[in-house]
């Protein structure tokens, strides 16, 4: 059952109705709405704006040039550390927790719309590895939401919000995501056009066409903070906050002689204090 292309089932039941077409304009349509509504939440919150203007404050509090070189090494570490392994979770189960969310929605995306656009109907031949795929994507992206919604979220130490508080903005996305692949799942299972089937396509509208209301559009903006983050640090403008001096320093000590007297003449290194602990929030 998991190696069955559930779309091609689809077509194969009802041929006249749910023809390679009109799946594959429902795809369209998909990707139009995600677009729309990312540029009309860019263009609302000012978002492109705030990071031109950011970027220009910073160049001119750029105590160094970042070179290209340089641009490209930041480039490929937000690419690694913020984009593919969320290294910015401190807390283990919650980066768990994202990763299985987001590679289990790449996965579940990206092979429908290979399944629909290649091979729409029972006669080409899907590759069994596709829906083998679909299906995975499909639970681990359940496995991730439903371990944040039911574990983590309510944890006190993260936000300690029961599970049944919903709050309609902050969690349409997350409960969107999971009720698409919860009624996909059994929609593939249950092989039919019934109820789960309907729930499926209209939980799927609600998830891509509620991106102006949901925080689906963050998922664009935030490699480009990541990335412009490092890029400050690296040419010292470090957003207009002060740079922390070698209180070891003999200058330094001549400007703020307490810092001898209640320190001593080579302090040690203080290190930021929240990381003396295991980390219980997210």
């Amino acid at each position: 059952m998991i190696t069955t292309n559930p779309f091609a089932q689809l077509n194969a039941q009802a041929p006249d109705l749910f023809t390679p077409g009109l799946m594959q304009a429902f795809i369209i349509l998909m990707v139009l709405l995600v677009i729309g509504g990312t540029i009309f939440d860019v263009l609302h919150k000012k978002s492109a704006k705030y990071f031109f203007e950011n970027t220009k404050k910073g160049q001119k509090n750029a105590k160094r040039e970042v070179s290209s070189a340089e641009r490209k090494g930041l480039m490929v570490k937000t690419l690694t550390n913020e984009v593919l392994t969320s290294s910015e979770f401190s807390n283990q189960k919650r980066r768990m927790s994202h990763l299985l969310t987001m590679y289990g929605f790449i996965i579940f995306v990206a092979t429908t719309a290979i399944m629909i656009f290649a091979y729409p109907t029972v006669a080409d031949g899907t590759p069994a590895i596709l829906p083998l795929l679909w299906h995975l994507g499909a639970i681990m992206l359940c496995v991730g939401g439903y371990w944040f919604w039911f574990a983590i979220r309510v944890d006190v130490a993260a936000e300690g919000n029961p599970w049944y508080k919903i709050s309609y903005r902050a969690d349409m996305f997350i409960l969107s995501l999971l009720a698409t692949c919860t009624f996909a799942l059994l929609w593939s299972f249950t092989s039919g056009m019934g109820i789960f089937f309907a729930l499926f396509i209209a939980s799927t509208v609600f998830l891509f066409g509620g991106v102006i209301w949901s925080k689906f559009a963050h998922m664009f903006f935030k490699p480009a903070a990541a990335y412009e983050k490092r890029v400050v640090q690296a040419d010292g403008s470090n957003e207009g906050l002060p740079t922390v001096p070698d209180l070891s320093s003999s200058e330094v000590h001549e400007k703020f002689p307490d810092i001898p007297t209640y320190m001593g003449k080579n302090p040690p290194n203080m290190g930021p204090g929240i990381r003396r602990e295991p980390a219980k929030h997210y």
